[in-house]
């Protein structure tokens, strides 16, 4: 297994470069995209929770686009934290029951995650991490070939969240006989917690937890929820 890590997607979500050393087809990579707060996490809730599919797009006139071509879909994400004026659903995982989601596309848009999942295309899979579900990524994935993480930051600037659940699957799978390829790989374990009170900790104290919290209550229950460290067992793919 070798691992790199982009610590935030390019401006325009496109696909960097082949590393060195990597095969030029896409399609042997598993890409894995990581917002934990809160596209990934949110979008880990959807699809367990009976969502058909996940198109990510750059905008929300794109996400309204869409949904007005197209049955079954919802517009989704959010735009400075807020659901978007027009918009199905917003980008809290709470909101993301079995009975508003279940066999709905959603034409997901948000400020930083979809960027994350866009860069990924033409990965022969896409794999949404979050602190929710990081043990079982570890596990599911410990035996791919090529995996490159991205994260998606916050406002297109390092998220220490984002960097931290990256760095807890680059330790995992470095003890498991991993490669980490590239500074931000090798430098990603450094940033990993130790445990679920580290985890905690982390979202908390980071300028994206700390900028949801002053949204409000609503905004400070999705922080604690992201924080709940492997509430979940699955892993859900793009």
């Amino acid at each position: 297994m070798r691992v790199r890590v982009e610590w935030v997607p390019r401006d325009d979500g496109s696909p960097r470069p082949v590393p060195p050393g990597w095969p030029a087809d896409r399609a042997r990579w598993t890409g894995v995209a990581i917002d934990v707060l809160r596209a990934t996490s949110t979008l880990t809730v959807a699809l367990a929770n009976g969502a058909a599919r996940v198109v990510p797009l750059a905008s929300p006139e794109e996400a309204l686009a869409f949904r007005a071509r197209s049955n079954g879909v919802l517009a989704c994400g959010e735009r400075d934290g807020r659901k978007v004026p027009g918009f199905d659903l917003g980008n809290s995982p709470l909101e993301y029951t079995r009975e508003r989601v279940a066999g709905r596309t959603l034409a997901f848009a948000s400020t930083n995650g979809s960027r994350a999942l866009r860069s990924l295309a033409g990965s022969g899979q896409i794999a949404l991490a979050s602190f929710l579900n990081v043990t079982a990524v570890v596990d599911q994935l410990e035996r791919e070939a090529w995996v490159l993480i991205v994260c998606a930051g916050q406002l297109r600037s390092f998220a220490l969240e984002d960097a931290a659940c990256a760095g807890w699957l680059c330790a995992a799978w470095e003890r498991r006989g991993a490669r980490l390829e590239g500074a931000a790989a090798i430098c990603a374990p450094a940033l990993a917690p130790r445990d679920a009170a580290g985890v905690r900790a982390v979202l908390e104290g980071s300028s994206h937890g700390r900028a949801l919290r002053r949204l409000g209550p609503a905004f400070a229950a999705d922080v604690d929820f992201c924080a709940a460290l492997d509430s979940r067992r699955d892993v859900a793919f793009l």
